[in-house]
């Protein structure tokens, strides 16, 4: 299971641990990933993925699921987020 927020791509940063005595070693900075669950009005049903804690402040903020993929880039999407994507256009088109 990758480190990657599946709406906005977030991943792993690097850095330095620096110390008192200002010896830098390396690290990793991980970005606060949670397994959430959510709805999508159009199609009517719910969708688990494992996303930021910020994509899902982001997600609130312009008004649900759908809202958000309307407005996200294709290439800071996962393959399962593209494909609902894609299902939510197909269904507003027919709609």
């Amino acid at each position: 299971m990758s480190r990657r927020c599946e709406l906005t791509g977030k991943g792993p940063m690097v850095g330095n641990n620096v110390s008192h005595a200002n010896n830098r070693t390396r690290r990793r900075f991980l970005p606060n990933l949670n397994d959430t669950t959510l709805m999508s009005e159009a199609l009517g049903r719910t969708f688990s993925l494992r996303i930021s804690a910020s994509a899902l402040r982001s997600v609130d903020h312009r008004g649900g699921l759908d809202a958000f993929l309307r407005k996200a880039k294709d290439a800071d999407l996962s393959d399962r987020a593209l494909k609902i994507k894609k299902e939510l256009a197909k269904a507003q088109a027919t709609a």
